[in-house]
């Protein structure tokens, strides 16, 4: 079991969760980031699993201290995004909210571009049935507006990867920087999930017209997976140290004259996230410890 990639549990969980009793699927949500976790626990530093199609060398699953530490994080919030969601007796969110913790730790352990691209597709496709679940026009219209938002930075994200391929002859996710082929489509992929600033509308737009469970699953993951790809490709870039500075102060303006809750917690979630894009900036250890 200790072999298996984090996510696989996640997606056949989700199976389970769609088709089984309300009773039964509770047992299995809260069971799998248990069960995850513990796996988790098993893996040691260095392992990976390694495919080769059509004479590509693909890393989906590759462990090392910081992906490691995401995927720790990333099964907590699950836990304890499940157990703010039995309440639910909607099999839909129930089971969209497994794929999107899995999409989310598959990014995380992805160790080439195109693994990547499939996991950040995936993160899209499956957290915008959280914001249709709401079952509101507002809510249909935002999450068309956040889904064609998504799918961008993944074709931005592909197209500055075949770009670095060409180059370099390799789809490896390490640290690129922004001197390499393609690497400013690539950073701008990342800058939108990350809401960077003037990219970042999507997420003031759809995280309150999400159902409420869907907010909680929301806030916890897409940016999260967009600040462990800046530190995996990006650390030390200078740039990021004046971009997050501004994350860190401009929603400050919004956030005080909001009175939708939701909407002051995405503002804020903008101003979080901005500190850790500063860190990442600096690339030192320390900053980097303390942004992650």
């Amino acid at each position: 079991m200790s072999n298996l990639p984090p996510f696989a549990i996640f997606f056949v969980a989700a199976a389970f969760v769609a088709v089984l009793p309300y009773r039964a699927g509770r047992i299995v949500s809260v069971a799998t980031p248990l069960i995850g976790g513990i796996m988790l626990l098993g893996m040691n530093t260095g392992s990976t699993i390694e495919w080769s199609i059509m004479q590509l060398s693909l890393t989906p699953l590759r462990v090392d201290r910081l992906s490691l530490l995401f995927g720790y994080l990333f099964h907590i919030a699950a836990f304890l995004g499940v157990i703010f969601s039995l309440h639910l007796r909607d099999r839909l969110q129930g089971s969209t909210s497994l794929l999107y913790a899995g999409s989310a730790l598959g990014a995380v352990f992805a160790g080439d571009f195109l693994s990547l691209f499939f996991f950040w597709e995936a993160l899209a496709l499956t957290s915008v049935f959280l914001i249709f679940a709401r079952k509101t026009e507002r809510a249909r219209l935002a999450g068309v507006r956040y889904l064609i938002i998504q799918l961008l930075s993944g074709v931005l994200l592909l197209a500055g990867a075949l770009i670095l391929y060409r180059q370099a002859g390799s789809l490896s996710f390490d640290h690129i920087g922004l001197g390499a082929p393609g690497s400013v489509l690539i950073f701008l992929a990342f800058g939108i999930k990350c809401a960077f600033p003037l990219l970042h509308n999507w997420l003031t737009d759809a995280y309150p017209e999400a159902t409420v469970t869907g907010t909680v699953f929301l806030s916890a993951f897409t940016t999260k997976v967009a600040v462990y790809a800046l530190a995996r490709g990006f650390a030390g870039t200078e740039a990021l140290v004046y971009i997050g500075a501004v994350m860190t102060c401009f929603p400050i303006f919004y956030a005080v004259i909001e009175n939708d809750l939701r909407r002051v917690l995405a503002y804020s979630m903008i101003n979080q996230i901005g500190f850790m894009v500063v860190g990442i900036g600096l690339g030192t250890t320390l900053a980097l410890n303390g942004a992650i």
